[in-house]
């Protein structure tokens, strides 16, 4: 079988004016990025105002495993299969970082014969977005010192401020730094540091907002530190926030690009799972809500990071309410949940023995899923040394947790691969729902941070350092009090423990400290040593990224 990248590359796209125009999208709804990306005016949410709402349908995973669930590949192949059945659907995917492409993550495109391309572009720089976001992140820094060496008339106390600039790459050196040294020509020496961008509070903003004139709104009421008296200063007495709205007047126009067999992508937004809320953007859902029937939006890793983020932050901001979860799975993740490694294991019996051991992080998925309501579907994302007696026993044991199950090949087959996971999407999504959020608006902080622990990642209860406590009652004080909770926790167990695989139990999570994000309208309790910019392991993907003699690129995936 070719590579993802050669099928890729081989693959004769559709004009995307085409697929622009099949959507009913008008000529001056779409703005042409060459011949296969454009942009969409967010005009067409009003003119398609009165449209019946598409089914919505979450994709989440169990616990990330370094043998790879194929996420993203089962959301295209999830699109793809419904195609095939007759349905109009529509894929809302974010838009990949460049940090994790050239380091260990990789690319954002799925793989094999379930794919969105053009692959190279929305893996690389596609339209822009996140230099865009770099950007606007980085003028108000530039704006914050200025004002601070010209005079600070607003009397900011330089140790309290909180805003750091962010870089579109994992780069560890970054996490903390001095800046102007040199002299008082180059301004005040402070502390600060660098957040990738992915996980900065601009990335949120431009994924939860409505409109401009609501991202104009949230950019200006981002906290950039505090006053010698303690008052918080807003990025809008900064004078920024309008010139930040420039910057970012076409990124918040979600791009649309194409499946392999030919449905539409939104690709918008790029926040991570782990230390961001990890979702497409907003104005893309609300968008695709109006163009299909079935609108499948994936959240960064498992049930306990993006999935909950979803329910929990980005319905509420949108009014949305979902009609499916997928939870995708793999035998050989499994294996691993069980104990094993990523080799297959010697003998079937021992197979089924990790199998079973690691169903248990499978099930509670399926638990949290059901904490919101809604119908679970397990799809069990099929491998070439999958026998079929592996392949059933998971369907069994997911059956058994609670959950519709499916077996697809999209990497192999496409759509043809996945028809009988669309059909039990499909039957997921005509089953009754009660969908609800997990807490309350207006419970308090740390009500909500103990909900989110105790019966997503099922902790016992939650450590607050005094820090995290002196925090929350300052934020409470300030009238944040009806603020969502973005927790930032390792995305490797659903403890704050990456090496516990698994269901791990009689475990407690410990916030060390939180972050008021006021742009976007969430708090981020930071849980362990979770950091916000990554850094580069020691052979990252880069290694292998090249351009061959003909100017192809090779080794991207």
């Amino acid at each position: 079988m070719k590579s993802s990248l050669e099928i890729a590359q081989d693959h004769k796209m559709r004009p995307i004016a085409e697929i622009a125009s099949g959507l009913g999208l008008l000529d001056e709804e779409v703005e042409l990025y060459g011949r296969f990306k454009a942009k969409i005016d967010l005009s067409v949410i009003e003119r398609l105002q009165d449209r019946p709402d598409a089914r919505i349908v979450n994709v989440t995973a169990i616990t990330p495993t370094p043998a790879g669930e194929g996420k993203t590949t089962t959301s295209v192949s999830l699109v793809q299969g419904l195609g095939k059945i007759g349905k109009t659907p529509i894929l809302c995917l974010r838009e990949p970082s460049l940090g994790p492409i050239f380091g260990v993550k990789g690319g954002a495109a799925g793989g094999g014969y379930s794919q969105v391309v053009p692959m190279e572009d929305l893996n690389l720089h596609f339209t822009g977005d996140l230099h865009a976001i770099t950007s606007a992140n980085n003028l108000l820094s530039a704006f914050i010192d200025a004002h601070i060496y010209h005079g600070n008339t607003l009397g900011i106390d330089p140790s309290t401020v909180s805003w750091r600039r962010c870089e579109d790459m994992n780069d560890r050196h970054l996490r903390t730094v001095v800046t102007g040294l040199g002299g008082k020509t180059n301004g005040i020496p402070r502390e600060t540091g660098f957040d990738i961008t992915a996980a900065s509070e601009v990335t949120a903003i431009l994924a939860l907002a409505s409109d401009l004139k609501d991202l104009r709104r949230r950019l200006g009421a981002i906290t950039i530190g505090q006053t010698y008296d303690g008052r918080p200063v807003r990025a809008e007495e900064i004078r920024c926030a309008g010139a930040m709205t420039v910057l970012l007047k076409d990124a918040i126009k979600p791009n649309l690009i194409q499946t392999l067999e030919g449905q539409p992508c939104l690709m918008h937004g790029a926040p991570f799972a782990n230390i961001a809320h990890g979702n497409n953007s907003i104005v893309a859902d609300r968008i695709g809500l109006k163009l299909g029937d079935y609108l499948v939006t994936e959240s960064g890793f498992a049930s306990d990071m993006g999935m909950e983020k979803f329910m929990d932050i980005v319905c509420r901001a949108g009014g949305f309410r979902p009609h499916a979860v997928v939870v995708v799975t793999t035998v050989r993740a499994l294996t691993m949940h069980g104990g094993g490694g990523l080799e297959k294991p010697a003998t079937m019996a021992e197979s089924f023995r990790l199998i079973e051991l690691g169903c248990e992080n499978l099930a509670k998925h399926v638990e949290n899923v059901r904490e919101f309501g809604i119908e679970p579907v397990v799809a069990v994302n099929r491998r070439p040394e999958d026998s079929d007696e592996e392949v059933e026993l998971v369907k069994r044991l997911a059956t058994e947790a609670g959950a519709l199950a499916a077996v697809h090949n999209g990497f192999g087959e496409g759509g043809a691969g996945a028809t009988e996971l669309a059909e039990a999407v499909v039957a997921a999504c005509d089953r009754a729902s009660s969908f609800r959020f997990l807490y309350a608006d207006d419970a308090p902080f740390k009500q909500k941070i103990e909900a989110i622990a105790t019966r997503i990642y099922g902790a016992e209860g939650v450590d607050f350092a005094p820090l995290a406590i002196e925090k929350l009652k300052q934020f409470e004080a300030q009238g944040l009090g009806d603020y969502t909770i973005c927790m930032a926790k390792t995305h490797l167990s659903l403890s704050s423990d990456p090496t516990a695989k698994g269901r791990p139990r009689g475990f407690r999570i410990p916030v060390r400290d939180v972050r008021a994000y006021t742009g976007a309208g969430f708090l981020v309790p930071l849980c362990g040593d979770m950091m916000q910019m990554p850094g580069l392991g020691k052979t990252p993907a880069g290694f292998n990224v090249d351009i061959d003699d003909t100017g192809k690129v090779v080794g991207l995936f």
